[in-house]
């Protein structure tokens, strides 16, 4: 007859272990891993401890062992799924990417770098449809949306859309890196899609939220000198770094990119890095997780997308009340892709009415978006 696993202690309501001091505090204080999760850390230091440990239960994801506590969990009961070598990732990694992560080797050109080499075995797995490879992009996806959520627990979270074909050292960018700005000392977290253009321009606004209004502008001017990631994402990842370099400790934001877009980098002001295999997992994702709202700045064909997806739960309310959502720029959304007569149609009649807004200005967004929140 199987035990049935401890009760872990209120520090570890999830029964998860996420780091080698975790661990050490449960075996401290719990003094079981019994019905544990551990996930991605290195336990070859830790053999006495796992061989005097009741393991009944325990999952051991990506987690490095010596040859006899493997041996020893194993025969304890525990399911154990060993590291995967050769990978430019962590299919089972505990927490979201930082900057510094997906860009390091960038000195040695954009293609060193685990962003660059994980869209190349992205890229060559998916067109030789190896099933493992598509079962580890599942659970690295999962292992990415587990970490999302422990990391937006009681977080208002409102979302920036938009192209990113927006360039540094336009007047576009430079308002939605203000619009960030607003809404982070707003006390909202700014969530956006992770890339350049608008969506990197948001998270710079957010980063520079606590520094003094000149940070931003110095900024500007710096990312100016590289207006697009193209033709080098070397050198317009490496003025951001200079930013970074020059202004550290920065706000904190959200970015959710996706190495589907392998052509689009993800950007170095996203303190958090939420990237994804799956690009319908991380824009339903994106989009969920936006509780506080969603600002719309002009975009082409991805953005228009993300406005219904953002609207069809709205419509429903399958997620509740309906979240406001902002368009900015009323030529682009009522005459270039007319977007917004849709959504009001859409809405006509139904609770989400007085949850959208069109404003022509964006300075305008972050009080219509209070507005259609109260």
């Amino acid at each position: 007859m199987p035990q049935t696993p401890a009760q872990p202690y209120d520090g570890y309501p999830d029964r998860e272990i996420e780091s080698l001091a975790e661990f050490d505090e449960v075996i401290a204080t719990v003094g079981t891993l019994a019905g544990y999760r551990v996930q991605a850390v290195d336990l070859t230091a830790r053999t006495d401890a796992l061989l005097a440990t009741d393991t009944t239960g325990a999952v051991f994801l990506g987690c490095p062992l010596a040859p006899a506590a493997d041996t020893h969990v194993r025969a304890a009961g525990a399911l154990v799924f060993p590291p995967v070598p050769g990978l430019p990732f962590d299919p089972y990694r505990a927490f979201l990417y930082t900057p510094d992560e997906l860009f390091d080797g960038l000195a040695d050109g954009y293609d060193a770098t685990p962003d660059a080499r994980t869209y190349a075995w992205f890229q060559e797995t998916k067109a030789n449809g190896d099933v493992f490879a598509s079962m580890l992009r599942s659970v690295h996806d999962d292992a990415v949306s587990d970490a999302l959520d422990e990391l937006l627990v009681g977080a208002r979270v409102v979302g920036v859309m938009g192209g990113h074909a927006m360039a540094r050292g336009t007047a576009e960018y430079a308002g939605a890196a203000r619009l960030g700005r607003s809404l982070a000392r707003a006390g909202l977290t700014v969530a956006t899609g992770g890339g350049p253009g608008a969506m990197e321009a948001a998270n710079l606004g957010a980063y520079a939220a606590p520094f003094e209004d000149g940070m931003l502008e110095e900024a500007l001017r710096l990312l100016a000198k590289a207006p697009t990631f193209t033709p080098s994402v070397t050198e317009w990842a490496a003025a951001a770094f200079e930013v970074r370099a020059q202004h550290p400790g920065g706000g904190p934001s959200v970015g959710i990119p996706t190495w589907f877009y392998g052509h689009e980098p993800p950007n170095a002001f996203a303190s958090h890095t939420a990237k994804y295999f799956s690009n319908a997992t991380r824009e339903d994702g994106l989009l969920a997780r936006c509780t506080a709202g969603v600002v719309f700045l002009p975009g082409a064909a991805g953005t228009v997308q993300e406005i219904f997806d953002n609207s069809t739960p709205n419509y429903y309310e399958s997620r509740g009340e309906p979240r406001p959502m902002v368009l900015v720029d009323e030529a682009h959304w009522t005459r270039l892709l007319p977007a917004w007569p849709l959504l009001e149609a859409l809405a006509k009649d139904r609770a989400m009415a007085g949850r959208i807004v069109l404003v022509d200005r964006i300075e305008e967004a972050p009080d219509a978006l209070k507005r259609a929140g109260n």
